[in-house]
């Protein structure tokens, strides 16, 4: 199978800046894209941003758009997320997640692998 580990989560200050890496082992040719999903406190787990292996497509939640960037390297089978301008509401556990899927929806369903999520903690 594919195994999914996170990792670059921490404590920062609002407006810092943190980034987040997610490197894929095993049968890695089973995944088409990779993405980054969050959890608050309390709240379901959210879409964040998609990116396509071997693509320029990449595809953002509304909240992050203009803030975050996600980026892949295909033959590392890895994917970042870059956040800057980050705000408390930010704060979350980050979950790394792939999919066979070249283009998949924003649901929770259309990821095949999922990591185990690192923390991001935001102070105000």
């Amino acid at each position: 199978q594919v195994q999914l580990v996170e990792s670059g989560g921490g404590l920062v200050q609002t407006g810092g800046s943190l980034r987040l890496s997610c490197a894929a082992s095993g049968l890695t040719w089973k995944i088409n894209s990779m993405a980054w999903f969050r959890r608050a406190p309390g709240k379901e787990r959210e879409f964040v941003a998609r990116g396509t292996l071997n693509s320029g497509s990449v595809y953002y939640a509304d909240s992050v758009k203009g803030r975050f960037t996600i980026s892949t390297e295909s033959e590392k089978s890895t994917v970042y997320l870059q956040m800057n301008s980050l705000k408390p509401e930010d704060t979350a556990v980050y979950y790394c997640a792939a999919s066979a899927d070249f283009y998949p929806n924003r649901r929770t369903d259309d990821y095949n692998y999922w990591g185990e999520g690192t923390q991001v903690a935001v102070s105000s």
